[in-house]
């Protein structure tokens, strides 16, 4: 087996082990990508429509079995399971895991309670994602855990970096990072969800609408991220005195700051008790 810790992301072999919207998501991304060839990727979910769909759309390999593709020894393993059932998982998949990088993408599950179970001396790294990554415009947070090197790290962050931006920060600061960025896909689309309903309640008919501000979002996001202008400035750019906007945004500012603060209290104080489930 060839060690992550002196491969470059193109050569690595990684196993994905779930298949559901964030495992999917990251074999499709990773290959889109070209940095990471389908032969070097395999899947393993106990639903065979989930993985005859990416074998047939990205070329990877599948297995309903865990332990299967766990044989060929991969460099690194994605454990991409939701938190509930990631004990069992490690049971399951026992000492299988041994010697490749480990990469948990279960928000909660805490890198002590992920060391506990997987053993002294087992490398892994933490990583918050989100769905994005599927079309290589995602964003995710690494942290490592004790015995992961700092290659281990910069790997990850190639890896991710290469389905959009990645970022190396404390465990901290990570379950922060998922409270936002990563429920922030159904924020955002909960936003133009509900612009769409208004809308629709204003005379639009809803699939023009949600055309207009699917759209709309996207060119916001690219102004924003290729300028690196900051968001306050950018409102009062398109914000005239007096104006529609102006008025628009008197009466939906002080809601959605309320309720974004709220999200994140929730989103984290859930995480929190994943955490001492797990």
């Amino acid at each position: 087996m060839t060690s992550p810790s002196t491969s470059k992301a193109s050569q690595v072999t990684i196993a994905i082990l779930g298949g559901g919207s964030m495992g999917s998501a990251i074999a499709r991304g990773l290959v889109a990508s070209g940095l990471c060839p389908a032969s070097h990727i395999s899947v393993a979910d106990h639903n065979p429509s989930k993985l005859e769909a990416l074998r047939s759309e990205v070329g990877v390999a599948i297995s309903p079995k865990a332990k299967d593709i766990l044989e060929a020894s991969p460099d690194l393993c994605i454990l991409a399971v939701k938190p509930q059932v990631l004990n069992n998982l490690i049971d399951e998949v026992g000492d299988a895991l041994s010697g490749s990088l480990i990469v948990s993408i279960a928000a909660g599950v805490t890198l002590g309670t992920l060391q506990e179970a997987l053993g002294e001396g087992e490398r892994i790294v933490r990583v918050m994602p989100n769905l994005p990554v599927a079309v290589r415009q995602g964003a995710s947070a690494v942290a490592p855990g004790l015995w992961a090197t700092e290659n281990d790290v910069q790997l990850c962050l190639e890896l991710f970096g290469a389905l959009g931006s990645a970022a190396a920060m404390t465990e901290e600061r990570l379950e922060v990072e998922g409270a936002v960025v990563g429920c922030a896909p159904a924020f955002f689309a909960l936003l133009v969800d509900t612009l769409t309903r208004a809308a629709i309640d204003a005379g639009l008919p809803a699939a023009q609408a949600r055309d207009l501000l699917n759209t709309t979002m996207g060119g916001v996001s690219s102004m924003l991220s290729q300028s690196q202008e900051h968001p306050r400035a950018y409102m009062e750019r398109v914000t005239s005195p007096g104006g529609t906007t102006s008025a628009a945004l008197h009466e939906l500012e002080p809601l959605m700051a309320e309720g974004s603060f709220k999200a994140v209290e929730a989103a984290l104080a859930r995480a929190c008790k994943l955490s001492q489930n797990g």
